[in-house]
């Protein structure tokens, strides 16, 4: 059976890993799911990720982050889907939580936070917010 959405795939299993206390959470790896991972890790949501070679697809390992035994992530929302795509400029993307959370966007120079989106004069495709 073919994946509609993958992204949001990818969310989803983050979202009950956390609500279930693992440690980790095994997602088939793609570079846009590798990107996203990048972000979450240098904006402190999760310890570290790797990517396991099997010959195929690859894995795509995260280790998930707890502060006092409460998940960092309390929320994973995915904004732009593939029946409606959401594009905004710079000037127009959201602040998520009051600039608590981030937003994920896909731009011409590679997937970034609002924030560096804003500090580089550059919109694109909202992926998703997490706070």
């Amino acid at each position: 059976m073919s994946m509609t959405d993958p992204i949001a795939d990818m969310l989803t299993r983050i979202r009950n890993a956390c609500s279930a206390r693992h440690d980790r959470v095994d997602i088939p790896a793609s570079k846009m799911k590798i990107g996203i991972a990048r972000l979450m890790k240098e904006n402190g949501y999760l310890y570290n990720y790797k990517v396991i070679r099997d010959g195929k697809q690859g894995i795509l390992r995260l280790s998930l982050r707890y502060y006092h035994g409460r998940p960092v992530m309390l929320g994973l929302q995915r904004i732009s889907k593939p029946g409606r795509r959401q594009y905004r400029s710079y000037k127009e993307l959201p602040k998520i939580r009051n600039g608590f959370g981030i937003a994920v966007i896909s731009t011409s120079k590679g997937l970034m936070t609002d924030s560096e989106a804003r500090k580089a004069r550059v919109g694109g495709e909202l992926i998703c917010a997490i706070w």
